[in-house]
């Protein structure tokens, strides 16, 4: 048996750590933009021999990019910038389109009409009816899709559709449906249904893709009716059955033009899942006007579509001159986010905030607490309203314009997960959306009542806003 001497030991461990640190810190100083991020990985690579190093490839690569260059098509059906149709008369409007024309590379769509449904109670009976009518085809995804006395019916239907010879496709987020067993996918996989569990393996070095998840919410029936929206699909949204822990939350149902970008947004999500392509007119039907709403899909994730919907709001709250209305369930953007919501109250926009007095996440609670100070100085108006928890993210702006979808106002929203929104340009709906957060304005949070915390609470707040990138 060779005995290796100390020494060489010794400097076999640091030649490793030297080679590693360095390819760490060319990695870094390449791919990652943000500086503090940048500062904190080159630390920890060179502080923590070899584990540093290590940790940044686990953790530190986004892999997701570069698989979904190869497996998705760059190209978009719309060529950006304003459509066709009218554009705003309003000047700010009219720069949002523009900007979000070049952020999504989509056009905004003329001619569709899009209907608010509240909570499951309106919104699963309405998608059960369009599953069981499909002629041709059934996209479906859904970040949490519990096989309980919601999701079971959902199951039928599909399986349903699928064995009357429709084309059906079911994505399922590979955490959040379930990461050790989830008896959504194994149920559809016993009817035959084409089902497929979104980032998700049990293989070690595939650990890096943990913190990473689909959070859609898209049904897509026949290339022409789409719902889409906060809603998942478990019993906690049937608010009328009085579940333990009910949950509210406003899905939308959309028809028109518009809904090919959001099926398109499914099948780029199919083909990075499963490897299948769907094309054709079963997935993609020649689509006529039915409605006034003018409206544009906005998709954002960890690859080519990394930070869009941030950067649409950031742009709609920039133009924003009477109004920014907010409800969302979880409240951490990053600084940019922040900055612009403080201008815009600064220059005497009024900014609702309107957050649950009680999320189903804690650690988030706390974090937000310590998070708004500087917005309350800057005098945005900050609220909460009372359980039921809501889960509802909507955002309109002077009453004309409103977003949404699925993505929350937090750092994993914006950066980590796979979203989907959609942007409208109707007075109506937008009045209508600016209304339901207004309606919700029940407390005000106020900078004295986050002073007058004891010091162990923001501590702990503290604390907490310091894992805002993961939680």
């Amino acid at each position: 048996m060779i005995t290796i001497p100390a020494n060489l030991q010794t400097l076999a461990l640091t030649a490793t750590h030297l080679t590693l640190a360095t390819v760490v810190t060319v990695h870094v100083l390449g791919h990652k933009r943000d500086p503090r991020a940048a500062v904190a990985w080159i630390g920890l690579a060179w502080l923590s021999p070899v584990v540093g190093s290590v940790l940044y490839v686990l953790l530190g690569i986004n892999r997701v990019r570069t698989r979904a260059r190869t497996l998705r098509g760059t190209d978009r059906r719309g060529t950006g910038g304003p459509g066709s149709a009218e554009t705003p008369s309003n000047a700010g409007l009219l720069a949002v389109e523009v900007a979000g024309g070049r952020i999504t590379r989509r056009a905004v769509e003329d001619g569709n009409r899009v209907r608010i449904l509240r909570n499951g109670d309106e919104a699963y009976p309405s998608m059960l009816a369009a599953i069981e009518s499909a002629q041709r085809s059934v996209a479906l995804s859904s970040y949490l899709f519990r096989a309980d006395r919601a999701g079971l019916p959902f199951i039928k239907a599909l399986a349903g559709a699928h064995e009357r010879g429709v084309a059906v496709r079911v994505l399922v987020d590979g955490i959040g449906s379930g990461y050790f067993r989830s008896g959504t996918y194994a149920a559809l996989r016993a009817r035959g249904v084409p089902v497929a569990r979104f980032l998700h393996s049990l293989a070690p070095w595939r650990m890096p893709f943990l913190n990473l998840r689909n959070h859609r919410k898209l049904l897509v029936v026949d290339g022409a009716v789409a719902y889409t929206g906060g809603l998942n699909i478990g019993a906690e949204n049937l608010v009328l059955a009085q579940p333990d822990r009910p949950v509210l939350d406003k899905h939308f149902e959309v028809r028109g033009p518009v809904v090919a970008q959001l099926c398109e947004a499914f099948a780029e999500d199919w083909r990075f899942a499963a490897g299948e392509s769907l094309a054709g007119a079963d997935w993609f039907p020649a689509l006529t006007r039915c409605g006034g709403t003018r409206a544009r899909a906005v998709t954002s994730g960890p690859d080519q579509d990394l930070e869009k919907i941030e950067l649409l709001i950031m742009e709609a709250v920039g133009c924003a001159r009477r109004s920014v209305r907010v409800m969302t369930p979880y409240f951490l953007p990053d600084e940019r986010l922040t900055v612009a919501l403080s201008l815009a109250a600064l220059r005497g926009t009024q900014v609702d905030v309107v957050l649950p007095e009680r999320s189903n996440h804690p650690s988030l609670d706390w974090a937000n607490r310590a998070h708004i100070e500087p917005l309350l100085q800057a005098g945005c108006r900050f609220w909460t309203h009372p359980a039921p928890f809501d889960h509802s993210k909507l955002l309109a702006i002077d009453g004309q314009w409103c977003l949404i979808g699925s993505a929350n106002w937090d750092t994993r929203s914006f950066t980590l997960n796979f979203e989907i929104n959609l942007e409208i340009y109707d007075t109506v709906l937008a009045g209508e959306v600016d209304e339901i957060v207004a309606s919700q304005r029940a407390a005000p949070l106020t900078l004295a009542q986050l002073r007058d915390r004891p010091t162990a609470v923001r501590l702990r707040d503290s604390a907490a806003r310091l894992l805002s990138p993961y939680l």
